[in-house]
């Protein structure tokens, strides 16, 4: 792609928005950025910028897509926004950020997309390549821009690359070498209206894959699996429920792989993970199988699987006070992931939940406590809907507080000895915080203040 003096719109600032507009100046492009905040709210932000080769328009929408050559879109973006769909019928190419940085990198993608498990499979797999020796570069929803690493990627690196949804759906020729899909929920119904749309979207992932690609799908989620017949590239399956005749799976409480005709071969035991919860066995099966069919040794693969310790924001142990335990499990952003982390719990729970509403349902959330959630505190714009939800289910232990502040407050109280407090929302964070980060780190910096 030629883009020594075009004219590119970038839609939305962001970590990956201010990457694209850095990459494409260097490029020698002519860059206009547009986003719905204004300068002031943006000053921040623009600082990262040479902004004395960028033109803005900011606070509104821009009016004369004609004169541009092509709208790069930043994953937040939704792609049915009216002056989106006039450069459509214009003819002017629409990519993403992560299409842009494939069309820049002579490496290999290995692509991760899932309603959830993402950034712990991703982490997981990019420590594996590491371990290996190999040129790695973990990148895309985890926090790094694609693009940013794209450039300095040789022929040998691997793009080990976190995808999401909202990323998907404007990719073209984006053709990863490996990709893996974790498993599909409700999830983004608000950008996505239906569960089809949502499934399509990451369906994409493999779009473009050919029989020389392969993708890793998870046998044990229906709806991930069923998506296997639209794929032209080689399905490798992982389960931690069943026995395949390929793929990663388990075998008296041992993780092993299997390729089609051949004997299995065991790498380690489950109990060696030191990550919690039925999901993080999940997450290691698909990362075992990328890392076996991309041709890694098992010794590295076992060695890192044994001491991988998890990412921050997902079921992360933050203290132990009066012999209570907190976990933050701010990367809850959906109630199935949220369901998972209380799977994931041996101890009584007092749940801190709520935050944006993304337009899912909570009934089977709320199913999922089981008798282990003993008391939930509920802040944020989904309070309220939360609250009925759990009343129409019996659960009537609720509070409802105006902040994470009272909340961490509010659970020491409750918890009693052996208890553990969870903040696992089950939300997004938009409505009071500008990522699940920034919502995580709040909840450990009130936590570790109740130590005075």
């Amino acid at each position: 792609m030629e883009l020594k003096d075009k004219k590119v719109l970038v839609v939305g600032l962001g970590i990956s928005g201010i990457s694209t507009v850095n990459t494409l100046i260097d490029l020698g492009s002519k860059v206009t950025v547009n986003d719905q905040k204004t300068k002031e709210e943006l000053k921040e932000i623009t600082k990262e910028l040479t902004k004395d080769k960028v033109d803005f328009i900011l606070g509104k929408d821009p009016e004369n897509m004609g004169i541009f050559d092509l709208v790069v879109l930043s994953p937040g973006v939704p792609t049915d926004l009216s002056f989106i769909q006039k450069a459509k019928e214009l003819g002017i190419t629409i990519i993403g950020e992560l299409e842009l940085a494939y069309t820049l990198c002579k490496g290999q993608f290995i692509a991760i997309t899932g309603t959830n498990g993402k950034t712990t499979t991703t982490s997981l797999v990019g420590e594996i390549f590491e371990n290996a020796k190999k040129e790695t570069y973990v990148v895309g929803n985890i926090g790094v821009a694609a693009v940013s690493k794209a450039q300095n990627a040789s022929k040998e690196a691997f793009m080990i690359t976190e995808v999401s949804s909202f990323q998907l759906e404007s990719i073209i020729e984006f053709t990863p070498k490996i990709a893996a899909i974790l498993n599909v929920t409700p999830d983004h119904l608000n950008r996505h209206k239906t569960i089809d749309n949502y499934v399509k979207a990451k369906a994409n992932i493999f779009k473009n894959q050919t029989k020389d690609h392969i993708l890793i799908l998870n046998k044990d989620n229906p709806v991930t699996y069923n998506i296997k017949d639209l794929a032209k590239s080689q399905v490798i399956p992982f389960s931690r429920k069943v026995t395949l005749e390929k793929g990663a799976f388990v075998v008296d409480e041992y993780i092993v792989v299997k390729e089609e005709n051949k004997a299995y071969e065991k790498i380690c035991k489950v109990d060696d993970l030191k990550i919690p919860g039925k999901h993080n066995l999940e997450n290691a099966l698909a990362a075992i199988a990328i890392a076996h069919f991309a041709g890694i040794d098992h010794k590295v693969i076992a060695d890192t699987v044994k001491n991988f310790m998890g990412v921050e924001h997902r079921i992360e142990f933050v203290e132990e006070i009066n012999k209570v335990k907190f976990f933050n499990d701010s990367k809850g952003t959906n109630p199935d992931a949220s369901i998972r982390a209380i799977e994931a719990m041996k101890n009584p729970i007092v749940l801190i939940a709520g935050g944006m509403d993304k337009g899912t349902a909570f009934t089977e959330f709320i199913q999922s406590f089981d008798n282990k959630v003993k008391h939930m505190i509920i802040f944020g714009e989904t309070a309220e809907k939360i609250r009925k939800t759990a009343a129409e289910n019996n659960f009537l232990e609720c509070s409802i507080v105006k902040n994470l502040e009272e909340a961490v407050l509010l659970s020491s109280k409750i918890a009693k000895e052996g208890d553990c407090v969870l903040l696992s929302p089950a939300c997004a964070s938009w409505d009071m915080y500008p990522s699940y980060e920034v919502r995580g780190k709040h909840f450990k910096e009130r936590v570790k203040k109740l130590r005075g």
